[in-house]
């Protein structure tokens, strides 16, 4: 007879329910997988074999059979080794309570032990929306399942404990979501340390606000690195959904911190410039999120830019600007959001100190050329705010002057994002830099001068469609700072500021 409990699998973003059915029958004692399992769930016959045996129970010595349906889908992962081991257990007859409204995951120890695994959280609701009323997940991942109403979720320490439970010897609790607690908070480095630097903090600041992608372009030891640490703590508050969709990518990374119901915090991720293109973009056989994903919600920092790889870079240019990366492999294709900040930082020339103030420049006009070249002319366009970091006066250094708290920069930021969330409500958009072209028109309203100023920088300064795209968004976070419902000429004018680095490193003349 076929006994059956319920588990569930990962794939891309989406969860799908798994039935894993046991069958003992007489024949020549084996232990048989099927179900298209990979490496890791066939490693499961041992794995569960020992975990049963070492727990106490009696394993069939008779020809068994479990079936992970459905069958034509890639089962991954040790995820398996909990629901398989119950499916058993149920077919000796070991567990006699009814189990149609639950169901398992979890990697076993050789001892028996229920040890965390990936995707969680998005296993937990497909689970409640197909109806399972329990799930029982290791102690581990517990917390990160508890923010799903309507369904219970059970930490399992161990088997021994689980089949107590269904027998009714020792009673499982769910685990309730309370909230998040100050202990998850991270604590980011505050602007206040930032000595100097006012133009760039206030670029940063304009940024943070409307979502825009920033390049910032200076010698060694401006502070381009120290900026950017610190934009995480201006960064505005997350919303409940945007803090589900950055949790279920980590969760089915396996990069979410030990007992963390949901990450509150908007991530900040930076890859080294070693990076490939498939560490960036995502990948695998299986396809897994790369850290555009990871930084969905928050900042992508790219430090040392030029030294990215071509293709590296190159792989940024259709996620930016969609806000999604799609992975095709034989097995389907999934689909990651990537909704980021991006932010970068480069030296001016190899040596790093072309333009530098006080020292000499040792890189010819071609290694300056050929330094800028690395970085094409669509990804530079992509960046709506460029920004010069020049090095810091040791007047400012030494000043006793205290300067802006990343508190006080950030209550201006939530601000304007109230702005933004009021204009784009009942819609996808999350802020400025993710306008349409239907909100562009009817939202970045500019006034007579404002105009003026525009059409002039347009015809003087070259720019593309999408740059002139880029500037307006900007004017508009300016002016939602400034509390404006148009945009004005002095909006404008900054945001065009904004826009030129590029063209004094790539195309001047070097004298």
């Amino acid at each position: 007879m076929v006994y059956s409990c319920n588990s569930m699998g990962i794939f891309g973003m989406d969860s799908f329910m798994v039935e894993v059915e046991a069958d003992i029958s007489h024949g020549i004692p084996a232990f048989d997988i099927v179900g298209l399992p990979d490496a890791a769930v066939k490693e499961s016959r041992n794995r569960v074999r020992a975990a049963a045996e070492n727990c106490g129970f009696e394993f069939p010595s008779s020809r068994l059979t479990v079936n992970l349906a459905p069958a034509d889908i890639k089962k991954e992962g040790p995820l398996y080794d909990l629901p398989i081991l119950i499916a058993i257990l149920k077919a000796t007859g070991a567990i006699r309570s009814p189990i149609d409204d639950c169901a398992f995951v979890g990697e076993l120890s050789l001892r028996g032990e229920v040890r965390r695994v990936n995707g969680v959280l998005p296993m937990v609701i497909k689970a409640k929306e197909k109806g399972i009323k329990r799930v029982f997940v290791p102690t581990g991942n517990a917390m990160e399942g508890s923010v799903v109403n309507g369904i219970d979720v059970y930490p399992v320490k161990d088997v021994y404990t689980l089949f107590r439970h269904f027998l009714g010897k020792e009673e499982i609790i769910p685990v309730r979501y309370k909230g998040k607690t100050d202990t998850e908070e991270k604590i980011s480095p505050d602007f206040a340390h930032v000595m100097g630097q006012f133009e760039a903090k206030r670029a940063l600041e304009i940024a943070a606000a409307g979502g825009h992608n920033v390049l910032m372009i200076g010698p060694p030891g401006s502070g381009k690195s120290m900026l950017a640490k610190r934009i995480p703590s201006i960064l505005p508050d997350m919303t409940f959904d945007e803090m589900i969709e950055v949790t279920k990518i980590h969760s089915i990374a396996g990069t979410m911190p030990d007992n963390t119901p949901l990450i509150s915090k908007r991530p900040f991720r930076s890859p080294h410039h070693t990076v490939s293109a498939v560490g960036l973009s995502g990948g695998g056989s299986v396809p897994h999120p790369g850290e555009v994903s990871l930084a969905h919600n928050g900042v992508l920092f790219l430090d040392e830019f030029p030294e990215f790889t071509r293709s590296a870079l190159e792989v940024l240019r259709q996620p930016i600007e969609d806000g999604y990366v799609s992975i095709s492999r034989v097995m389907g294709t999934v689909r990651y959001p990537c909704s980021i900040m991006v932010v970068a930082a480069m030296n001016p020339c190899p040596c790093g100190y072309y333009g530098h103030p006080t020292k000499r420049c040792i890189c010819s006009d071609k290694a300056i050329q050929r330094y800028a070249a690395k970085v094409s002319g669509p990804i530079m366009d992509r960046f709506d705010i460029h920004i010069e970091v020049p090095p810091v006066d040791y007047e400012d250094l030494t000043s006793s002057v205290l300067c802006e708290t990343s508190a006080e920069i950030r209550e201006r930021v939530n601000e304007a994002r109230k702005i933004q969330n009021t204009r784009f409500k009942n819609t996808k958009i999350t802020c400025n830099a993710k306008m349409d072209a239907e909100n562009f028109r009817k939202y970045c309203v500019i006034d007579s001068d404002g105009n003026t100023l525009l059409r002039k920088a347009f015809d003087t300064m070259g720019l593309s469609a999408r740059a002139y795209d880029r500037i307006v968004k900007v004017a508009r976070t300016i002016a939602d700072l400034d509390n404006s419902e148009f945009i004005k000429a002095c909006h404008i004018a900054e945001a065009v500021q904004y826009r030129n680095l590029d063209r004094k490193y790539r195309f001047s003349n070097i004298d």
